[in-house]
């Protein structure tokens, strides 16, 4: 997992996909830390991604570095606790002009379940699960 972490750190931005009934939907993101060993992101309660994750918790994410590239298929589970909105904000600090710890805004989503995919034009593809 930690090979899927700091690929998406030096990525800086992935794309999240969720579903919205039948229509994908993809969108740019850029939190991800690990808590408690968790690869999780952050989001809006208001926004409408959370809304989709909590209808269907299955995502991709996708992102590349310029030669590499990683999908990601995944659940995102609600971390509803506190330590990991504070976790969150204290690694995004920009952030904290948005979203406070316990303002009932500030969601927390950590993967399970996840298979991320490795790829280049040169190789055979790595797997790993987490």
């Amino acid at each position: 997992m930690k090979r899927v972490y700091d690929y998406l750190k030096k990525c800086k931005t992935y794309y999240l996909a969720t579903v919205d009934g039948d229509q994908p939907r993809v969108r740019p993101f850029g939190t991800i830390e690990l808590i408690d060993g968790r690869l999780c992101f952050q989001t809006g309660r208001s926004k409408h991604v959370s809304k989709q994750i909590h209808a269907n918790p299955k995502v991709e994410i996708c992102a590349c570095d310029g030669e590499t590239w990683v999908r990601i298929q995944a659940n995102a589970i609600e971390d509803p606790r506190i330590e990991s909105q504070e976790k969150m904000l204290e690694a995004y600090p920009e952030l904290k002009a948005l979203y406070q710890p316990g303002d009932g805004n500030t969601e927390i989503f950590k993967l399970t379940s996840g298979v991320a995919t490795f790829y280049s034009f040169s190789g055979a593809p790595v797997v790993v699960e987490f």
